[in-house]
């Protein structure tokens, strides 16, 4: 099929689910490369949807994949297998002490709906919290939990969701006298409106310890210990998040270790598969039997499949032989350190945030005003594919273009420095552009 008919067979029979298509036809992927039908290798700095920790095509779960298909890879759900309960061992391990029993599912979305589902059961109560930045998935539960986009249009969504104001430290209105982000008072205002608004139903708070949907906000220091303490004082389950953080992507095996605070429930997705549909819940023993004995049901077409937990298997063989973890951390840094270097070198680079291979920019129009800068993330984000990256921007009201970087745990430091010197060389030349009569309207190349 050429080209223009495959484009124009998209047109004619494919549903348009969000942001428009990449305009390249992607042909094949392998380590940190996608590769387009013209043959062009496209360094893929999103890991496919934030998943592909372990790179596209990795040799070991191509070969698990092939001996699950072959010989073990789909059950009637009320069926076990040894890799299901081998997989739910194996995460325990990894694991706080308090959170020894799993779930085993295929998305993410479906993983917090059923996290929502037991909250909700185990307390008896209805309302959830989340923040105004969240997103946590498509399906109703997770949909009504998930503030950032996608509310308007539907109808009603779940009764009982609230929000907390995302602690946004380049944005937030919450300040010291030294003009330091004031992360405490935002919480304590926070609450004080979910308080108020609560009609005494609260059961649980879900976040992420980085949203990254929501700009890639690294919860500060202190944040998490202090959100558990305020759940703890309502009777509230604390969920964490952990689709895009869990799984050594932070420079830690989970984003929560940083802070040694251990949620109720942890929900677990992307990572989780490398790329592939595998999910879980994970809680403790308490919670779990509480909720059997309320008659908890989430019995769906694909839990507890053996391909899904074989995958996962082979996921958290390769992260432990290969030390993916500190090597997370460690390119971490390096990343970190280059992000800083653009920050201060481009008068519209205002903001670097994240933690290991999850971090990002946020494009402004000057560091001044912190206008956003949509136009310029956009042209960035095209210069960056004509040569060669792919990167995701993530354009929400009030901020500017934000960058999401999270190549690879198995990128070579060549690759990410590759990368990075594509990244600033589609920021030069696009601020070169916008020098120009007629260039991008409201950008200002920086003079240095």
């Amino acid at each position: 099929m050429g080209v223009d008919a495959f484009w124009d067979d998209v047109e004619r029979h494919l549903v348009r689910y969000g942001a428009g298509f990449t305009p390249r036809i992607i042909e094949s992927a392998s380590g940190s490369y996608v590769r387009d039908s013209d043959g062009a290798a496209i360094l893929d700095f999103t890991s496919g949807q934030m998943s592909a920790v372990l790179g596209h095509s990795h040799p070991d779960v191509v070969a698990a994949v092939s001996r699950s298909v072959a010989s073990l890879d789909h059950l009637f759900s009320g069926m076990l297998s040894r890799p299901v309960v081998d997989l739910a061992r194996r995460l325990a391990a990894t694991l706080p002490p308090t959170l020894t029993k799993t779930l085993l599912l295929t998305t993410g979305a479906e993983s917090n709906e059923a996290a929502i589902k037991m909250a909700k059961l185990y307390t008896g109560r209805y309302e959830i919290v989340s923040f105004d930045r969240s997103w946590h998935g498509m399906t109703s539960g997770a949909a009504a939990a998930t503030f950032s986009a996608g509310r308007r249009g539907y109808g009603p969504t779940m009764p009982g969701n609230l929000t907390l104001p995302t602690p946004n430290a380049y944005r937030s209105p919450f300040r010291h006298a030294d003009g330091s982000h004031d992360w405490q008072a935002e919480l304590d205002f926070g609450f004080g409106l979910v308080d108020q608004q609560s009609t005494g139903g609260l059961a649980a708070c879900i976040v992420e310890p980085i949203l990254s949907s929501g700009g890639v906000i690294d919860l500060p220091p202190g944040y998490l210990a202090a959100l558990k303490q305020k759940c703890v004082e309502r009777g509230m389950l604390l969920i964490l998040d952990e689709a895009q953080t869990g799984l050594g992507r932070t420079g830690h095996m989970y984003a929560f270790e940083r802070d040694g605070v251990a949620p109720d429930i942890l929900t677990l997705s992307k990572t989780l598969g490398a790329g592939l549909p595998v999910a879980a819940v994970v809680t403790g023993a308490e919670i779990e039997e509480v909720c059997r004995d309320r008659g908890f049901l989430f019995f769906t077409t694909h839990v507890s499949d053996p391909l899904a937990a074989t995958v996962a298997l082979t996921v958290l063989d390769v992260i432990e032989r290969d030390g993916l973890v500190e090597r997370a951390a460690k390119l971490g840094e390096q990343l970190g350190a280059r992000l800083r270097g653009l920050r201060d070198a481009y008068e519209v680079v205002g903001d670097v945030r994240g933690r290991g291979l999850l971090q990002g920019i946020e494009l402004v129009t000057d560091k001044a005003s912190k206008a956003p800068a949509d136009a310029l993330g956009q042209a960035v984000t095209a210069a960056c594919l004509d040569r060669g990256l792919h990167v995701n921007i993530v354009q929400l009201p009030g901020m500017g273009g934000i960058f999401r970087i999270a190549p690879p745990l198995t990128a070579s430091d060549d690759e990410l420095h590759s990368g990075l010197d594509i990244l600033e060389t589609a920021i030069r030349a696009v601020l070169a552009r916008a020098a120009e009569p007629g260039g991008y309207r409201g950008l200002r190349a920086d003079p240095r």
